[in-house]
């Protein structure tokens, strides 16, 4: 046990001590909090390039579309296309529009450019000409109703409908929930485990090509055992693999506070309760619909403490096991070749599970309670991934353990399989392994 001890020691401390370990550890929540925050400036930020889009209006319809800040529709009258078409260089039209006679039949009009226009352009053209079209259809309708308040009361009938989830515990406590989070929790949860098994398997799996090439595992088994060396092996990177996991939470949630401080001040539980009956945030200053309150309180309300250490106890379990598990292999996969580029024939068949598991829980976060979730979330190859898709919509306990159970029978047994291979292939030098070179290793009684 203290050799194995050491070789965890060894492992862990040359791998957390490297410079690569420490950049990625402090630049990576850094770089996904910039990459996140990137994206919304962009999906926020307006588009205020200056066009002017000639207009050419065959049809009755009067101005149906009308300049907007940085748009500017110029109708032309007396303007053949040929003509209007000679504008967009004479006069530097962005494009040209042509509303058709028959319009209101048609319901289609054409946009002509030079180059392809933006789908802003395109979407505030149709916009502008179906509500044009609309608001005439429905004039009409009201006359012919003879009910010039019909408008109002049709208005009057919209009813937005907002549905709460609320679970029962197993003590009858109502507690409050959201689907949209256990969704995102579910594939967050099992994209990070996919991640980190692929991550720092295959560094397992480098250690054992590195130290069988350059032969120093000639060396370090005359004094351990080839299993001891293995766990140590295995045991010591999932060490390294959580401590930078824990890292990335702590990090991620320094900046998410700091974020939040400077940008949300004073936006908290309490703040968001007293802000919903004035309808205003405190200390921002602008109003806030209720919509919008409400689906704030639910998001807070979702998350009491029972809830996220059943989906951290949850996580870290199916984290290390199915780290455990898929190491085991690639630490086998390591001790049979002797570079990387022989791997990849084995790579597959330990690669297609994992795949397989991303793909069986996004039907599972449609469906929890499928024969398909049952099986995906049982299976030892797949459960690390489809039962946290699952976690946070609540499982049965005896199938939580079930799951467990299997999960740490089946990284007992794959060790001890790996453990043959590695015994007999970090040994071997120079010879093409195949599937029936290994099966003999297995069959080795020593």
């Amino acid at each position: 046990m203290n050799k194995i001890l050491i070789i965890i020691q060894r492992e862990y401390l040359s791998r957390v001590k490297k410079k690569s370990f420490l950049l990625l550890t402090f630049l990576t929540p850094i770089l996904i909090a910039g990459i996140y925050a990137f994206m919304i400036w962009m999906m926020m930020k307006d588009d205020t390039e200056k066009r002017t889009i000639g207009v050419i209006n065959e049809s009755e319809l009067v101005s149906p579309v009308e300049s907007q800040d940085f748009t500017t529709f110029e109708y032309l009258e007396n303007t053949s296309f040929e003509e209007a078409k000679k504008m967009l260089d004479t006069k530097g039209y962005y494009a040209l529009l042509k509303i058709p006679k028959d319009i209101l039949e048609s319901q289609s009009t054409e946009l002509f450019s030079f180059k392809q226009v933006t789908i802003e352009v395109k979407s505030e053209v149709g916009s502008q000409i179906r509500n044009h079209i609309e608001t005439i259809k429905r004039s009409k309708i009201i006359a012919e109703a003879n009910m010039p308040d019909l408008e109002q009361k049709l208005a009057a009938t919209k009813t937005p409908i907002s549905v709460k989830t609320i679970k029962f515990g197993d003590d009858g406590e109502i507690k409050q929930s959201s689907t949209e989070i256990a969704m995102g929790l579910g594939f967050a949860m099992s994209f990070i485990i996919y991640m980190f098994i692929f991550m720092y398997g295959v560094q397992v799996m480098r250690g054992v090509i590195e130290e069988k090439s350059n032969r120093i595992i000639e060396v370090i088994i005359s004094s351990v055992k080839p299993f001891q060396l293995m766990m140590g092996k295995i045991v010591g990177v999932a060490m390294v693999g959580l401590t930078q996991f824990l890292m990335w939470v702590i990090l991620s949630g320094a900046i998410i506070a700091i974020g939040s401080a400077i940008f949300l001040p004073g936006l908290d539980a309490s703040s968001i309760q007293e802000a919903s009956s004035i309808s205003q945030l405190p200390s921002t200053g602008q109003a806030m619909n209720q919509a919008q309150l409400n689906m704030m309180q639910d998001v807070l309300g979702t998350f009491d403490m029972s809830y996220i250490l059943s989906i951290l106890g949850g996580f870290i379990f199916f984290f290390l096991a199915g780290y455990l598990l898929y190491s085991a292999l690639f630490a086998a996969v390591g001790s049979a070749v002797d570079n990387e580029t022989e791997t990849q024939q084995f790579m597959l068949p330990i690669s297609l599970p994992l795949v397989l598991a991303l793909y069986i829980g996004m039907a599972v976060a449609k469906n929890p309670e499928s024969s398909l979730a049952f099986w995906g979330s049982i299976i030892p190859l797949t459960s690390p991934i489809v039962m946290l898709v699952r976690i946070p919509f609540g499982v049965p306990l005896w199938e939580l353990l079930l799951s467990m159970g299997l999960l740490v029978a089946s990284f007992i047994f794959v060790t001890w399989v790996a453990a043959k291979i590695y015994r007999t292939g970090i040994l071997m030098y120079g010879k093409k392994v195949s599937y029936k070179e290994i099966w003999k290793w297995l069959r080795y009684h020593r």
